[in-house]
């Protein structure tokens, strides 16, 4: 509480003469500390630059409550000494608006320093921001560059793969385009194609077992399953080595071509008749094993 006393002695200040001020090398100190605070806030990293800022409204919350008391209390005591010393009205008016003054000055301080430090935060959040982007960026460059290489070399692999295979399937498509033209349709037919002497041929007679039997034809098994003697379609079962191959809704005369072995020989088997539960026709298989071996030579890489 700021009081103002008479003199030592039992005297008292003459007409005019106002008291010292106790509140001026407050202000000062106050000033000092918000310049130290603007320049250590400059070399501080964002998480001390924002403690310090808080510290700063908390310290500047004090003290303003503290002035806004000290206005107070002066303002009373302005009316004490006003009492005492005769003090006009129109002095006392204006040591209030300059205390009001006062605590607006210290008001627009504080929120010009909290405005300065949030900016110097916010530019060093974007420095760093930017720093961290162009770091991401050229790792990503990097590692684009470096895919990029592997795609190329997994292309070229892909096009050599790819003519490997389109030669295979050519030669594949001549060899069914051959073996097609070379179909035996009756028994008179099939004497012909055995006087050429470029395939083996094994006649069969197949009836629909109870049981799923199968039966031998040269080297592979055959099971018929269904026939439909009005569309003279059938349905067998094909097995080669350890595998079952089915063929479904199949035409008389029609060749059904499979591949047998490691090699991958050509068989062809050809249904002449379908009755009811039978079928009869015959299996063609290659005359020279190694010549007719389709297994693709694919170039290594």
């Amino acid at each position: 509480m700021v009081s103002l006393k008479p003199k030592e002695g039992g005297g008292v200040l003459p007409p005019g003469q106002k008291p010292p001020s106790k509140w001026i090398p407050r202000v000062l100190l106050l000033a000092v500390v918000a310049i130290g605070a603007v320049a250590y806030g400059q070399y501080s990293s964002k998480k001390t630059l924002e403690q310090r800022l808080s510290e700063m409204e908390e310290q500047f919350q004090s003290e303003l409550k503290r002035l806004e008391a000290d206005s107070n209390n002066l303002a009373s005591d302005l009316d004490v000494v006003s009492k005492r010393m005769g003090v006009t009205s129109q002095e006392l008016a204006a040591a209030r608006q300059f205390a009001e003054k006062l605590r607006q000055e210290q008001e627009q301080a504080k929120q010009q320093l909290t405005s300065e430090l949030a900016s110097k935060a916010a530019t060093t959040d974007v420095l760093a921001v930017r720093e961290q982007t162009a770091a991401a960026q050229k790792d990503a460059e990097a590692k684009i560059g470096a895919v990029s290489g592997e795609v190329k070399t997994v292309a070229t692999n892909l096009e050599s793969t790819r003519q490997d295979l389109a030669a295979s399937r050519r030669d594949i498509v001549d060899v069914r385009d051959t073996l097609s033209q070379q179909i035996a349709r009756n028994s008179g037919e099939l004497a012909e194609l055995r006087k050429k002497g470029e395939r083996d041929f094994f006649e069969f007679d197949i009836r629909k077992g109870k049981r799923n039997q199968m039966q031998r034809v040269a080297d592979i098994q055959l099971e018929l399953r269904e026939t439909d003697t009005k569309r003279q379609k059938y349905n067998v079962i094909i097995q080669v080595d350890d595998s079952k191959l089915e063929k479904k809704d199949r035409l008389i005369n029609e060749p059904v071509q499979f591949l047998v072995g490691r090699d991958k020989l050509r068989y062809e088997i050809v249904v002449n008749v379908v009755e009811k539960d039978r079928i009869r026709g015959y299996l063609s298989t290659p005359k020279d094993k190694v010549l007719a071996a389709e297994r693709p030579a694919f170039r290594q890489q």
